[in-house]
């Protein structure tokens, strides 16, 4: 991962570590933030965000300017799995913003 993950991935860190349940791994290109073992988001190349959503959900925010389907490998995911653009992650209120849609959907699924 380049420098621009790296930072992002420190900025999830520091808002994620209040939560005991929330676990830091590396999978696919992408250093991942798991909740309770399921992936909540993950700090990818370039500084995006991916996202975990409810599908029904992350319908509605892909209509967002800066908000697509993630792209993994070859393979283009559902409309639960969102890139967020480092330009709508410019502060930690942004980051966090994000964090607690990822957050909500992951406990509707639980």
């Amino acid at each position: 991962m380049d420098a621009s993950g790296e930072e992002l991935a420190d900025r999830v860190r520091a808002l994620l570590t209040l939560d005991r349940n929330v676990e830091e791994k590396r999978m696919f290109g992408t250093r991942a933030f798991l909740l309770d073992g399921h992936i909540l988001v993950g700090a990818r190349t370039g500084g995006v965000l991916l996202v975990r959503v409810d599908e029904e959900h992350g319908a509605s925010l892909i209509t967002r300017p800066g908000v697509t389907v993630a792209v993994m490998g070859a393979r283009t995911m559902g409309t639960s799995w969102l890139d967020i653009s480092p330009s709508l992650l410019v502060d930690d209120h942004d980051l966090a913003s994000w964090l607690d849609i990822a957050r909500q959907d992951a406990q509707r699924d639980g």
